[in-house]
């Protein structure tokens, strides 16, 4: 790693340190729009202390939902239009599976749909964002002033995003995501401080327990590494290729513990978030009680609802994003085949079965990671703004791993070319 740095500052590489540079000025930009609050809202600013099911996207947003900042929505209204144009892409709209079947004249204009829908649901979540915060005595034009502010802000960002894609280093959006998520970890160190130290009954007690949360949390990140790192690789070969092709190496069909990603928990914590924002509108007793006693995310409940949802659409979102009946067509059409499997449908089943069981495990882990914050905040009675790992780790940390990845490669190419 600190050689790959190195290779960067050399007088040669004049180009990549423009890139990385260029992706740091970016990042810092993000960070100080972030510290701007809505001139909305200001008069009205108060302290949130909890955000319940919104607690994941104020972590995505860099604790920019939580402070009103103008760029509280992040990038995420661009995730959630994302995730909608895959799903129809899955032959629910002829259109959109035509369009992806159409190549890059297709993927563009995807590509604009996309970020037309997105800006769409910013300005929606935006008028509503002052409503659910504040409550509804804010009068319908603050909510609209807020709207415009608000998508104006994801717009912005979006467009930052593509420059560095463009001129710096790595996918823009997710180094976005990724820098937000880091923006808000000294804070929450800090606030894991005040609350174990100044007024502890036994200081050293206190020491202990916050040493053992640094502790826990770089072993999180470590497992998260490996488990990023992780796939089940299943060894192919081709009628029309002699053994001994591509130097005799072995060609493998990589399929990855985690597939998923970090997507199940986005959908299940939009989808618990609905009671939440309906009971801001809904005034009947009963109605809300039933709310918070069964689908609060706090309640035993509501709490194992969200795991098994997060489990379900771990699955869902894995099969929709590796077809194994694609994969099996896509083998067969290119002479590909599992050894002492037959082409078609045993080889559809044989990549179901064994995609089935790592979804499993990966499922596992994604509904550990999102559980993890409930309970060591219940065991420790610290704050919920102090979150032990989850989800918001695994996305910063495969952001980080894809980057270094990328850069690594960047380096070793250039330095092979002036071989």
């Amino acid at each position: 790693m600190f050689a790959t740095f190195k290779q960067i500052f050399r007088s040669s590489n004049k180009d990549l340190r423009f890139r990385v540079l260029f992706t740091l000025g970016a990042l810092i930009i993000f960070a100080l729009g972030n510290s701007i609050v809505l001139p909305t809202i200001v008069s009205r600013l108060g302290d949130i202390d909890k955000l319940d099911y919104l607690d994941l996207f104020n972590a995505l947003s860099g604790g920019g939902l939580k402070q009103y900042s103008i760029f509280a929505l992040g990038v995420m209204p661009y995730i959630s239009a994302s995730i909608v144009i895959q799903i129809l892409q899955m032959d629910i709209i002829p259109y959109f599976k035509e369009l992806k079947e159409l190549g890059e004249e297709g993927r563009r204009k995807i590509a604009k749909i996309t970020r037309y829908l997105g800006l769409s649901v910013a300005f929606i979540q935006g008028f509503f964002y002052p409503m659910m915060l504040l409550g509804n005595t804010i009068s319908l034009i603050t909510c609209l002033k807020s709207a415009i502010i608000l998508a104006g802000g994801t717009a912005f960002l979006l467009w930052l995003g593509d420059e560095i894609t463009n001129k710096g280093i790595g996918n823009g959006v997710s180094l976005i995501i990724m820098a937000g998520i880091v923006n808000s970890l000294p804070s929450m160190f800090k606030t894991a401080y005040t609350s174990l130290i100044p007024n502890a009954n036994n200081a050293l007690v206190a020491w202990i327990t916050f040493a053992i949360f640094i502790l826990l949390y770089l072993v999180i990140i470590v497992g998260i590494i490996w488990v990023e790192n992780a796939e089940r690789r299943i060894p192919i070969q081709y009628s029309n290729r002699s053994s001994g092709s591509y130097g005799g190496q072995q060609t493998f069909l990589p399929l990855k513990l985690n597939s998923a990603s970090v997507m199940p928990v986005i959908i299940a914590s939009v989808i618990m978030g609905i009671p939440s924002i309906v009971s801001n509108f809904v005034k009947n007793g009963k109605v809300l009680a039933f709310m918070n006693n069964y689908l609060s995310t706090s309640k035993p409940v509501g709490f194992i609802l969200f795991i098994v949802l997060i489990i379900a659409f771990t699955y869902i979102y894995t099969f929709l994003t590796i077809n194994p009946d694609e994969l099996s067509k896509n083998l067969n059409k290119n002479g590909g085949y599992i050894p002492g499997v037959r082409p078609g449908k045993e080889t559809k089943d044989y990549i179901s079965k064994v995609l089935s069981r790592i979804t499993f495990m990966g499922a596992l882990f994604i509904a550990l990671l999102a559980a993890l914050p409930y309970i060591f905040t219940l065991i420790t009675g610290l704050p919920d703004s102090v979150k032990l790992g989850g989800t918001s780790i695994l996305i910063a940390v495969g952001v980080i791993l894809e980057t270094y990845k990328q850069l690594e490669s960047s380096v070793a190419s250039r330095n092979y070319n002036r071989r």
